[in-house]
């Protein structure tokens, strides 16, 4: 997984979202804007993250999954789940 460059900046943040209010959006594949990155971090639990069609990183608190900007992904819970997104340009 790659890691945010060091010249970006965080402008805006998702509130938290939990396995019952992720939106539907998420769970499936995305992308972000050119030059929007984004920092999933999980608060409590474990989330999947999906780049791609195949490459699947589980996150867990400590352990944030970083979204490169226009690169499709999606997340899913694994069980009960606290989430945010973090985004930086």
């Amino acid at each position: 997984m790659k890691t945010l460059p060091q010249n970006v900046t965080a402008y805006k943040r998702t509130p938290s979202f939990t396995n019952d209010t992720i939106p539907a959006g998420l769970l499936k594949h995305h992308s972000t804007a050119k030059d929007v990155w984004g920092l999933i971090q999980v608060e409590s639990g474990s989330l999947e993250y999906v780049i791609g069609e195949d490459e699947v990183h589980t996150l867990s608190p400590g352990s944030n999954g970083v979204v490169e900007p226009t690169v499709t992904h999606q997340v899913r819970p694994v069980g009960a789940v606290s989430f945010f997104v973090e985004f930086y340009r």
